[in-house]
């Protein structure tokens, strides 16, 4: 299938690294063009590095007001286009909700649910006909997940700011949606994994709640992810992707 990617201009925040880097992957072997953006230089240089003349980058934390602006700067200095963004963030600190502080849940506010929801907005004031936004969220938005109240917290917030959104954008063709990973083989995943009194026994355990037996690559994620952000996608907007390997129970 062609995505008709081809020299279209998108934005991936956390693109340094994890999903926002396999997608970036992805969308630049299909032809796309891409301003990625971290908060570590070393790892967006190393990413543009090896992506070639098809990305830039900008070093910014989602939480910063002067992030989008940033993105969208370059991407219109580069290739005076752009035509969508995946909106994604690093993982929130884990914990309970009773071990959780306020100086957490008001940090985590900042970067996951403010800075997504002030991406969008800006974006969305970028955007012509054709355009695409995804947010980049968690199985956590249709059920909790252990250990991690913050995500519990926010992400489903951000489901529903996702949906208004394509209310609000589709009018203008501009298609917005949301993707739900579960247990994606990523830097992220190890880390929560290591967190565990016996991690190699933690990462059976929980392959054995996916029917499919195993951990997502994050190609895998990023396939899925660039699907939703073309055209080839043209009438699907307004709906929350599991990329879980079947792992949600709900529908």
């Amino acid at each position: 299938m062609d995505l008709e990617l081809s020299d279209r201009v998108y934005l991936v925040t956390g693109g340094g690294r994890g999903l926002g880097r396999a997608t970036a992957d992805v969308l630049v072997a299909e032809g796309a063009r891409v301003v990625l953006s971290g908060r570590s230089e070393d790892t967006l240089v190393a990413a543009v590095d090896a992506l070639g003349d098809h990305a830039a980058y900008v070093v910014g934390d989602n939480a910063d007001p002067a992030t989008p602006g940033r993105l969208i700067e370059t991407a219109r200095e580069r290739w005076n286009r752009i035509d969508g963004a995946l909106i994604s963030v690093g993982g929130p600190p884990t914990g309970t909700v009773a071990s959780t502080t306020d100086e957490q849940w008001t940090t985590s506010f900042a970067a996951v649910f403010l800075g997504a929801v002030r991406t969008a907005r800006e974006l969305a004031a970028e955007l012509g006909t054709g355009g695409s936004i995804a947010f980049v969220l968690s199985t956590s938005v249709k059920g909790p997940l252990t250990e991690l109240a913050i995500s519990n917290g926010l992400r489903p917030g951000l489901a529903m700011i996702a949906k208004q959104l394509a209310d609000e954008l589709g009018p203008r063709g501009i298609r917005v949606n949301g993707l739900l990973p579960g247990r994606i083989a990523t830097e992220r995943l190890a880390e929560l994994d290591g967190l565990q009194p016996d991690p190699v026994a933690a990462k059976a355990s929980a392959a054995e709640k996916i029917p499919l037996r195993r951990d997502g690559e994050p190609s895998e994620f990023g396939r899925a992810a660039a699907f939703l952000l073309s055209p080839a996608a043209s009438f699907i907007s307004g709906t929350m992707l599991p990329v879980d390997g079947g792992l949600l129970r709900s529908l």
